[in-house]
């Protein structure tokens, strides 16, 4: 018999993530916090989006913290797309 450990990562109630890895599960955590920090912080600036494209668009900024502090810096969005694997989301056109 074997004994397995996961971690379950739910947010809102909806299972996200499942992981043998605590560091991971923890790390996923917290950017979905951070990503809801974003969302509260875009809605409180006035914009007012579908909450699936909030949800989307908060997570992937979250994702991508590290690009994103570089871009407040200074650096091009060219230069950074050119040496990364950007995360394609595809928007359903009827939507939008």
């Amino acid at each position: 018999m074997t004994v397995i450990t996961r971690y379950v990562v739910e947010h809102k109630g909806v299972e996200k993530f499942v992981t043998a890895d605590k560091k991971e599960a923890d790390q996923y955590d917290k950017m979905l916090d951070v990503a809801d920090n974003l969302g509260e912080y875009i809605q409180g600036k006035g914009f007012t989006l579908d909450a699936q494209v909030l949800e989307d668009l908060s997570i992937m900024l979250s994702k991508n913290k590290d690009s994103l502090t570089k871009l407040l810096k200074g650096t091009t969005a060219d230069s950074l797309l050119s040496s990364e694997t950007a995360e394609v989301v595809e928007i359903d056109k009827k939507k939008a």
